[in-house]
């Protein structure tokens, strides 16, 4: 490990100070994912600014949605009543999620920003265009069963976002509160805020220097309330999606009134399907339409050697999950 100075944040505007004098310096709330990058020697940080003073907290209903703060821990938000009942595919991806011990100190903000688990980017010693950029992607000729089938370019593969509860956010559409160095707010609907790896692949998120999460909100529509999360992975816990879909319908009369469709596990980001929802929409909600939705969903999809089993996993993956809410 090395050496790195503390400081502990009362206030937004203290905390990003601090990151705009000294630009290398980062943020840290429950740690869970960003003292593994260091422990790692994937990121070297001459100070860290503990934001968990910060008044980014609660979890209420508004006139526009549910508010969730960015230093709500996991655990809370997929426990809280509230959530489950009204949102229950942001409840099922929290809780599917991690370990307990992890879910009770990990952040909803750090869990937004979490960084790929692809094996090439974890491991110093192969190059990597996360990493250095212009240095090379290993994966697209090596182990690549659990990386991207969308999105992906001949600069990077991963899935950047490996996680759950953006895939559920993204299907919902949610909105980030964001926060700069100059104390200006700006909201960016997650959907835009995760990037497409093209040929800058080092470029996640729309997220500037030293700019902060404040929130999460999540409109209150009839598709969010029936709504899930549904998730695949090698084995039954502590294990990261090698496809997941989070769905929500709003069905009448049995046609499907609106529609929305986001895959988790195999895009280079959390993947909105506008193309399922289209296929679903004005649709009856049977077997049938699901699988015509899954198809569509994953028609652009481009396997490497090793994970073309996942796009019928992700197909069936979704069919299960919108015979779920139907």
């Amino acid at each position: 490990m090395n050496n790195f100075s503390y400081t502990q944040a009362s206030t937004a505007k203290e905390a990003t100070g601090i990151r705009k004098d000294q630009p290398a310096a980062a943020y840290i709330a429950g740690g869970t994912t960003l003292l593994d990058l260091m422990k790692a020697n994937l990121e070297e940080h001459p100070q860290l600014v503990d934001i968990n003073m910060l008044p980014f907290k609660g979890i209420e209903q508004t006139k526009d949605g549910l508010r969730i703060g960015a230093m709500e821990r996991m655990s809370d938000v997929g426990e809280n009543p509230l959530v489950k009942e009204q949102f229950p595919a942001v409840s099922e991806s929290l809780l599917l999620a991690a370990s307990p011990q992890l879910r009770n100190m990990a952040s909803i903000g750090g869990n937004i920003l979490q960084r790929t688990r692809c094996g090439y980017f974890r491991d110093a010693a192969f190059p990597c265009n996360k990493r250095v950029p212009g240095s090379g992607c290993p994966a697209l000729q090596g182990d690549n069963h659990n990386l991207a089938i969308l999105g992906t370019s001949e600069a990077c593969i991963a899935t950047a976002y490996p996680g759950d509860l953006s895939v559920a956010l993204v299907a919902l559409d949610a909105v980030l509160t964001l926060e700069n160095v100059k104390g200006k707010q700006r909201r960016v609907p997650i959907t835009d805020f995760y990037l497409l790896p093209g040929t800058t692949p080092q470029k996640e998120t729309v997220l500037e220097p030293g700019e902060l999460i404040v929130s999460v909100l999540i409109p209150a529509t009839n598709h969010a309330r029936r709504s899930t999360y549904l998730k695949v992975r090698e084995r039954a816990s502590y294990a990261y999606a090698l496809a997941s879909a989070a769905v929500g319908l709003d069905v009448q009369g049995g046609s499907i009134r609106s529609a929305r469709v986001a895959l988790g596990g195999v895009g280079t980001k959390p993947w909105r399907s506008p193309e399922a929802e289209k296929a679903l929409v004005g649709q009856p909600a049977t077997e049938a339409t699901f699988r015509a939705a899954a198809a569509a969903a994953l028609r652009g999809a481009q396997p490497r050697e090793h994970n073309g089993f996942k796009v019928e996993l992700a197909q069936n993956t979704l069919v299960q999950a919108l015979l779920k809410v139907a």
